[in-house]
């Protein structure tokens, strides 16, 4: 299904969220990092690749995007990079827990209001087009058959 063009109104939306999303002051190289996980939690092959190619073309290095999925674990990540991810995962994952007071504060620590802001807009935007890329089973630009 070709939801950009049976649904263009509603991807029309979702782009003006993306465009919110990037006109904000979060560092781009976070924004992907925490696209990235969120598709990852969310097993959309289409986002996943989609968002490791562009925080490859943006330089991110091999090792840092293939840690993200144990970003805990992984030395490369920042502190900041640390309290995205660990949001990411706990607004991605709200039928099995919440975004607990101290997930919020520990990014209430790194963000702005407005950066946070920004970041909930943000997860609220890529878990969409991760429902939005696995119910039509989209594939990845990448993919050659």
């Amino acid at each position: 299904m070709n939801l950009g063009k049976l649904a263009g109104d509603a991807y029309k939306a979702m782009a003006g969220l993306d465009r919110f999303v990037s006109a904000s002051t979060l560092p781009k190289p976070l924004l992907e990092l925490v696209r990235l996980r969120a598709s990852q939690i969310n097993g959309c092959v289409y986002c996943v690749d989609s968002h490791s190619s562009d925080a490859k073309r943006a330089g991110e290095s091999d090792a840092r995007l293939h840690a993200v999925a144990v970003w805990q674990e992984a030395p490369f990540f920042t502190a900041q990079e640390r309290a995205a991810l660990a949001f990411t995962e706990a607004a991605t994952r709200l039928s099995t827990g919440d975004v607990t007071d101290e997930i919020w504060q520990q990014a209430a620590e790194h963000f702005t209001e407005k950066e946070l802001a920004a970041l909930v807009v943000a997860l609220a935007t890529i878990n969409a087009w991760n429902r939005m890329g696995v119910s039509t089973r989209m594939t990845p630009e990448s993919y050659q058959a």
